[in-house]
């Protein structure tokens, strides 16, 4: 008896050393869009690979690389199918010019504020459908990182009425730069974050968008142009995510997917309660430096945000008519969900003046 007791206490501890093996052999190399230290990186990647690590006890690591280490800044998906790296962090802004229904995902002029896009994302089925989307790409999606309102520009230029847009050398992305082109006569010009500055300051480019106004202040963007528009209607709010190769993503244990799904979600949370209060300091911060805020007039924001609307609910019909009829279906939902928040939601004290 004392033998057999033996040999369930050694069964037990090797049990107990091959669990902590394993729970070192789990590491996922991230790559990303932006620059290490940008406030995506921080707030979304190394964020997301925190709680991770917290959530599993260590079952998986994350290994955050910035943009262009691994891939190159606007290949992360290309990177991730390829099987150059296990995991990778964009946005779908980046992917609308390859399937539209991207920018239903992307944020798009005339489309859902950062509160009514996040319940929708994880209450109203949202993340749902972004996952059906990357499952017919072979990955696993998981939400990592909602952001708050954009700065519509940084510019050369003042920009105030639609007249200021024609011509418009703008660097953009996604659904945006569809509208300023289509509907405005703007030239847009997608490059990778890390070269906007540079662009904006040699004047490359006649305005730039990039951020929220704490994703923008540390890139000295107000100092290269002298005009600050806004607010952000061409990106109500903005989505990123971690796309894994749906054969890594099943080599994880159940339990384990599930505490790697909740860090997720809880970085989304985490991360856009961040921007709303370090937006609220650099707005401060970016009205006392020299350049100049303008903030649009509302005709003008209708104007934009009618446009936006018109252009994604054109595109989705174009879709149909090829026999692509997922753009149309999951735009029908969210347009359904956007309207039952406008009508639904005037209870709510949202403290602006």
């Amino acid at each position: 008896m004392f033998l057999g007791l033996k040999r369930l206490a050694l069964a037990g501890a090797v049990a107990l050393v091959a669990t902590g093996a394993q729970a070192q052999d789990v590491t996922w190399r991230v790559p990303t869009s932006v620059p290490e230290g940008s406030p995506f990186y921080v707030n979304f990647l190394e964020r997301f690979a925190s709680n991770v690590d917290l959530l599993t006890d260590g079952a998986v690591e994350i290994q955050p690389f910035g943009a262009g280490i691994l891939v190159p800044a606007l290949q992360v998906y290309d990177g991730v199918k390829d099987g150059i790296v296990e995991a990778g962090h964009s946005t779908p802004s980046y992917l609308v010019n390859q399937d539209p229904v991207n920018a239903i995902f992307a944020g798009f002029p005339g489309g859902m504020g950062p509160e009514a896009y996040s319940t929708w994302i994880f209450q109203g089925g949202g993340k749902e459908k972004l996952a059906e989307l990357r499952a017919e790409e072979g990955l696993k999606s998981l939400v990592v990182g909602i952001g708050s309102s954009e700065i519509m520009a940084h510019a050369n230029t003042p920009i105030s009425k639609a007249e200021d847009l024609k011509g418009l050398k703008y660097r953009t992305s996604g659904p945006w730069a569809e509208v300023m082109r289509d509907y405005f006569g703007a030239v847009p010009t997608v490059v990778p974050p890390g070269e906007i500055y540079t662009l904006l300051e040699r004047k490359g480019v006649d305005a730039i968008e990039w951020g929220p106004p704490s994703g923008n202040l540390p890139e000295g963007f107000h100092e290269a142009a002298p005009y600050i528009v806004v607010p952000g209607v061409h990106q109500p709010t903005f989505l990123w995510e971690v796309v894994v190769k749906q054969e890594t993503w099943d080599a994880l244990d159940e339990a384990v997917q599930a505490k790697v799904e909740a860090a997720a979600e809880l970085t989304s949370l985490q991360s856009l309660a961040h921007f709303y209060d370090q937006d609220m300091k650099a707005m401060a911060t970016l009205r006392a430096s020299k350049a100049e805020v303008i903030e649009l007039e509302p005709a003008f924001q209708k104007q934009l945000t009618d446009a936006g609307r018109d252009w994604i609910q054109k595109t989705a019909e174009a879709q149909k008519a090829e026999g692509k009829p997922r753009m149309a279906e999951i735009l029908a939902e969210y347009l359904a969900y956007e309207d039952r928040w406008a009508e639904q939601s005037g209870y709510l004290i949202r403290n602006s003046k």
